[in-house]
This record gives structure tokens, sequence and C-alpha cells, in this order.
């Protein structure tokens, strides 16, 4: 079963993509929980943080380079915005594609 980004990598589910190069794609996530809400996500599945190995490094720092980008392109950069990455059931991770949280436009003050 290919999940659910993977679907969104090949074109075959809808997203609002905000970036896109060979190697990273962004788009809104579908139930933001601020005005700025992006997913940043490699376009080569690795289920979660505890899969990553040393060869991803680069790839993991440029998935936080392209959040800073966005969070530039849509004006979270100077008031300040959150970069999370879930990993994990306990972590509360729902899709096995490691995906970073791009969360900003308001003070944001919970766990969430």
């Amino acid at each position: 079963m290919v999940c659910i980004f993977c679907k969104i990598i090949n074109k075959e589910s809808p997203s609002d993509v905000v970036f896109e190069d060979e190697t990273v794609l962004a788009f809104k996530n579908i139930n933001p929980i601020a005005p700025v809400h992006i997913l940043v996500i490699p376009k080569r599945h690795i289920s979660s943080v505890v899969d990553i190995k040393i060869e991803d490094t680069d790839l993991m720092g440029k998935l936080i380079f392209v959040a800073k980008k966005l969070a530039c392109d849509f004006g979270v950069s100077q008031t300040g915005y959150k970069i999370l990455i879930r990993v994990g059931k306990d972590g509360g991770q729902e899709i096995q594609h490691i995906h970073l949280h791009l969360i900003g436009g308001k003070k944001l003050t919970s766990l969430s």
C-alpha cells in the first residue's frame, strides 16, 4: 500500500504545493492549526526519523532549509514559527512518511 504522501509526490492525490524540486515537496496542510501550516517532505519515502541513515543527513538539512525559505515566503520569519517533526505513535506521527511541519502566523503556546 502506497502512503498518502507518496501519492501526493506522484501527483495521484491533490495538494496545494508551495515548493517542489528534485528531492523535496512542500504543501499546505489540509487541517491547519495556524494560518501558516505547511508540510515539508522528502520525495524519497522514509517512514520516520527512526529510519534515517547517515546518508540522509543532507536531505534532512534540506528539509529545514526549505522550511526556513517558506517561512520567509509566507511572512512569518520575523514574528516566529515552529518547526515540528513527530516520531512514532506516542509522538503523534499519523502518516508513516517523515514530514516536517512549518507552523506560524499566530502566537504558538502549546506543544501541538
